[in-house]
C-alpha cells in the first residue's frame, strides 16, 4: 500500500524512552557478524504523489496536537498511524469492529515493532451491537520448564537480569492464537483473513518511516543490538550498525513471509512447523527452556469481565490475570465517595485523593493479585465491592498516608500497546496488547522477523508469592482494556492504554476527567498526569500541557506530606492512552495520545 509511505514523518528530534528501567547488558563475548536474514531496505522508496497526511510532530519537531478524529460510520485509534490506517481500511470494505481489531493488531506489530507483535500477548475486550460483553485473554504463559527458582542464584536474587533478557524471560507467546479466537467467534465473515492481514503484509514488504519515537527506542537499545542481541540489531541497524533515524524508512520482508503463512494457515502455521521450531531455536540459542508442546499447547481463555459502576456509568473492564480493571474500579469506588466534579482539575485537592486512591488500591494488589486459575481465592468481589471502597474512602486524611492492604474477604460473598474501535451499529473493540519491555527480550527470530517478549518479568522473584512462576501460568498483568456504558445500555466510551504499572492509574484519570470534568475526550486524555504506587518515589507527575500541575500547587502537595517528582510535559512515563466516546448528536469522536504517536481516524 504506497499510501503508507506518504507519511513522510520529516523529524529530526531525539527522544529517550520510558518503558521497563534500562537495563545493562550481559557480559557475553560480542557477536561481529549479522545473522544470515533478510536486510531491511532503508531507501526511501518511489511513490507517486498523494496528498499530504497527518504527522505527529510538524517540520520543526514539534509534537502536533490534533491527535483527535470524527467519524459517522467508525472510528479506529492507536498508538500508531500506520495501524490505525489498517483498521480503517478494513471497515470501509465492510469488516467489522473485531475485523479492524485483527488488522490493527497485526499492522502495530510491524510499525511498533518494539512495544507489541506476534511474540507477544494482550488482552480483547469486545461489547457487541446486542448488549453483549467478552474478554479474550491471549496473555503469554510460563513455559512448562520453568519454575519459581528459574531466574535465581545461590543468594535468591535473579541473575544476569534473566527474567528481563534472553530466552528464560520469554512468555509463550499468545497474540495469534487470540486473533484467531477473535476472528473465528467474533469477526464478520465479510472478509477472510488473508484480507484482514494484507495491510499489515504490505506494511511490512512496502516499508514505514521511522518515527522520533521509535528511533528514540532503538538508540536506547543500541548496546543490547551490538551485543548480545544481533539478531535483533539484524533487522533494527542500518548497513553500518548504526541505529536507523527519525525518517529512513524500513521493510521487513522476513515478517511480511511470516505473517503470509500465518493468513494462509491460521495458528497452526505459528504454533506447530516451521516458525514454531525457529521460536524454539531462538529461546534455546539464548538460554531459555521453551519447548515445542509449549507453543502447541498453547490456548486463549474467554473470560468474564469484571463489572462495577462510576456515577449512573457501567464499567466493563479487564479480569485477572490483569489486576487492571480490578483496581481501575477499586480506584473509582473510592473516589465515587467525593465530590469529584466540585474539585478543580489537577488541584491539589483532587491530586491528593487520585493519590491516595492509587495507595491504597496498589496496596491490595501486592497482597492479592494473580491469575485465578492458579490463585483461585482471589477476593475480586471484595475488592469490587462499593462498601470495602466507602470503608477505604473514610481512612482518607488531608494529608499524605503510608497504607496496608484492607480486608476485602469481609466484604466477599460466595459467588485485571492499546487501541480501540467503534462503529455506528454500537460494536465496541479494545485491546491492550505487548512484548512487555520495549524490544521485549531483545531476542529477535532469525529469518522470521519479529521479537519475543519478556513478559516473565511480570511474575515475581519471590518464590513465596502469589504471582510466583509457575508452568502455564500467566503473570499478573496490568493491562486494562475497558467498555463504559450508559445507564441504558449503549455504548459511551472505551479506552485502554500501554504502560505497564501506571495503566489503570491512568484510565483513573481520564475516565474521571470525562465524567466528572465533561471533558472531551481528546482534552482528557492530552490533561496533564499523576502516578503514585505508594513507594518512596511519591507522586510523579506533569508540569506541562493541558492543566499542568502549577508551582502554587506542588508547594501544597509537599505541605501534606507528599513527596513530589516533575516530570515536565507529556511524557511516555504516563502511557499513550487511546480512547473513544460516542457523542449525543450520533457521532463518534477519538481521541490520541500525544505522549506518543497516537492518532485517531473516523469515517
Amino acid at each position: 500500500m504506497k499510501k503508507f509511505l506518504a507519511l513522510a514523518l520529516a523529524l529530526s528530534m531525539g527522544v529517550s524512552m520510558v518503558g521497563c528501567a534500562p537495563t545493562t547488558p550481559t557480559t557475553s563475548t560480542p557477536s561481529t557478524s549479522k545473522p544470515s536474514i533478510s536486510t531491511p531496505d532503508t531507501s526511501v522508496p518511489e511513490v507517486d504523489p498523494e496528498p499530504e497526511i497527518w504527522m505527529p510532530f510538524d517540520d520543526n519537531g514539534i509534537k502536533r496536537t490534533e491527535r483527535d478524529a470524527t467519524g459517522e460510520n467508525g472510528v479506529v485509534t492507536s498508538s500508531n498511524v500506520y495501524a490505525t490506517m489498517a483498521g480503517l481500511e478494513i471497515l470501509e470494505q465492510g469488516g467489522s469492529a473485531v475485523d479492524a481489531a485483527i488488522a490493527v493488531c497485526y499492522a502495530l506489530g510491524v510499525a511498533e515493532p518494539f512495544t507489541s507483535g506476534i511474540g507477544g500477548g494482550g488482552f480483547m475486550m469486545i461489547h457487541t451491537a446486542d448488549g453483549k460483553d467478552s474478554f479474550i485473554d491471549y496473555r503469554e504463559v510460563a513455559p512448562s520448564n520453568q519454575t519459581a527458582q528459574t531466574w535465581l542464584g545461590a543468594d535468591g536474587k535473579v541473575v544476569d537480569s534473566s527474567n528481563k533478557l534472553g530466552g528464560m524471560a520469554v512468555g509463550v507467546p499468545g497474540a495469534v492464537a487470540g486473533m484467531e479466537y477473535a476472528l473465528e467467534n467474533f469477526g464478520s465473515g465479510n472478509l477472510t483473513r488473508e484480507q484482514i492481514m494484507q495491510p499489515a503484509i504490505d506494511l511490512a514488504n512496502e516499508g514505514y518511516i521511522v518515527s522520533t519515537t521509535m528511533a528514540g527506542s532503538i538508540s536506547d537499545n543500541y548496546e543490547h543490538m551490538i551485543g548480545r542481541f544481533t539478531d535483533l540489531g539484524a533487522y533494527y541497524l542500518d548497513e553500518n550498525d548504526l541505529p536507523f533515524e527519525t525518517g529512513a524508512v524500513i521493510t521487513n520482508p522476513d515478517l511480511a513471509n511470516t505473517l503470509t503463512l500465518i493468513a494462509e494457515g491460521g495458528q497452526d502455521a505459528f504454533y506447530t512447523g516451521e516458525i514454531a521450531e525457529a521460536v524454539v531455536a531462538a529461546v534455546a540459542k539464548n538460554d531459555g527452556v521453551m519447548v515445542m508442546e509449549d507453543l502447541a499447547n498453547y490456548e486463549p481463555h474467554a473470560r468474564i469481565p469484571v463489572t462495577s459502576t462510576y456515577r449512573d456509568y457501567q464499567i466493563i473492564s479487564a479480569p485477572p490475570a490483569s489486576s487492571g480493571g480490578t483496581h481501575l474500579i477499586e480506584s473509582l469506588n473510592i473516589m465515587e465517595n467525593y465530590d469529584v466534579a466540585g474539585m478543580d482539575v489537577n488541584s491539589a485537592e483532587y491530586i491528593h485523593l487520585v493519590s491516595e486512591a492509587l495507595k491504597i488500591s496498589f496496596a491490595d494488589r501486592a497482597a492479592y493479585m494473580a491469575d485465578t486459575d492458579f490463585a483461585p481465592d482471589v477476593p475480586l468481589e471484595g475488592l469490587t465491592s462499593k462498601e470495602y471502597a466507602a470503608a477505604r474512602a473514610a481512612e482518607i486524611t488531608d494529608v499524605a498516608q503510608e497504607w496496608n492492604a484492607g480486608d476485602p474477604f469481609a466484604y466477599g460473598h460466595d459467588s485485571t500497546t492499546s487501541f480501540s474501535i467503534a462503529d455506528k451499529e454500537g460494536n465496541v473493540v479494545t485491546v491492550t496488547q505487548t512484548i512487555e519491555c520495549f524490544w521485549g527480550s531483545k531476542v529477535a527470530v532469525p529469518g522470521y522477523g519479529f521479537i519475543l517478549n519478556d513478559e516473565m518479568h511480570d511474575f515475581a522473584t519471590n518464590p513465596e508469592s502469589v504471582n510466583k512462576v509457575e508452568g502455564g501460568k500467566r503473570p499478573l498483568s496490568s493491562m486494562t482494556p475497558t467498555v463504559i456504558l450508559n445507564a441504558d445500555g449503549t455504548p459511551f466510551m472505551t479506552l485502554g492504554s500501554p504502560g505497564g504499572l501506571r495503566i489503570w492509574p491512568t484510565l483513573v484519570q481520564v475516565v474521571s476527567h470525562v465524567i466528572d470534568h465533561d471533558m472531551d475526550i481528546q482534552d482528557a486524555i492530552d490533561s496533564a498526569r499523576i502516578y503514585n504506587n505508594g513507594t518512596d518515589s511519591g507522586i510523579n507527575l506533569e508540569s506541562g500541557g493541558l492543566n499542568g500541575v502549577t508551582a502554587e500547587t506542588i508547594a501544597e502537595l509537599e505541605a501534606m506530606g507528599h513527596v513530589v517528582t516533575d516530570k515536565g510535559e507529556w511524557q511516555l512515563f504516563f502511557g499513550g492512552v487511546q480512547g473513544i466516546v460516542y457523542e449525543e448528536d450520533g457521532t463518534i469522536r477519538g481521541g490520541a495520545d500525544p505522549r506518543r504517536d497516537g492518532k485517531a481516524l473516523g469515517f
